[in-house]
């Protein structure tokens, strides 16, 4: 079954809980639904991630906004911690631009940083879960984050693929690897770590 026909079966089939997610962030969150965001997919092309948004907009006097845990909602937290909050990316499997296993899509910002040998996580097309995830998630630091997607991709079959997808549905029911030592979300790549280690 390709991904294609598969995520319009998971929309059909989430609908409802969609929308009643959708409802209920347009009650909170001032009418604001998704969190939409550029990001690098496969060879390197730009696109837009959808997720349902977990944070508010809150600001300090300065106009800055918040730290992430004094944005994140009570009901945000119940969408990650369920991974809920990921489920609009099923839109962008529809589109091309993602599948369900392979590398998570990054920032925009981080393609000056990577060496050559972390740019291979471009040659596949981005997941919304992958060997990196179900190693660690967010609790992973970014060399050993780069290290395992550089591995699927050099090793990617359908037992693979199998594994990672029954790892993920744990991960997900026992809530492991949220966090990143108590992060919201996982510290910025601000350096060109090598994939053996180390910063360059």
């Amino acid at each position: 079954m390709s991904a294609l026909l598969l995520s319009s079966i998971l929309l059909i089939v989430l609908s409802i809980p969609m929308v009643i997610i959708s409802s209920i962030l347009f009650v909170i969150n001032d009418r604001k639904i998704l969190f939409k965001q550029k990001r690098v997919g496969r060879n390197e092309k730009i696109f837009t991630i959808y997720k349902f948004k977990t944070m508010t907009d809150a600001v300090d006097e300065s106009g800055a906004l918040l730290p992430d845990e004094h944005r994140l909602t009570p009901f945000g937290t119940f969408l990650r911690k369920l991974s809920l909050d990921e489920l609009p990316q099923l839109f962008n499997i529809l589109k091309g631009e993602m599948c369900f296993i392979g590398p998570r899509p990054l920032l925009v910002d981080y393609l000056p940083l990577y060496t050559d040998e972390q740019r291979k996580r471009h040659q596949v097309y981005p997941g919304m879960t992958g060997l990196a995830q179900v190693s660690g998630r967010n609790s992973l630091d970014w060399n050993d984050k780069f290290r395992l997607d550089v591995q699927y991709v050099n090793k990617m079959n359908v037992r693979m693929d199998i594994k990672i997808i029954w790892s993920t549905l744990s991960m997900v029911i026992k809530q492991k690897h949220i966090g990143q030592d108590g992060e919201i979300t996982i510290k910025r790549f601000t350096g060109h770590s090598d994939v053996s280690g180390g910063i360059k």
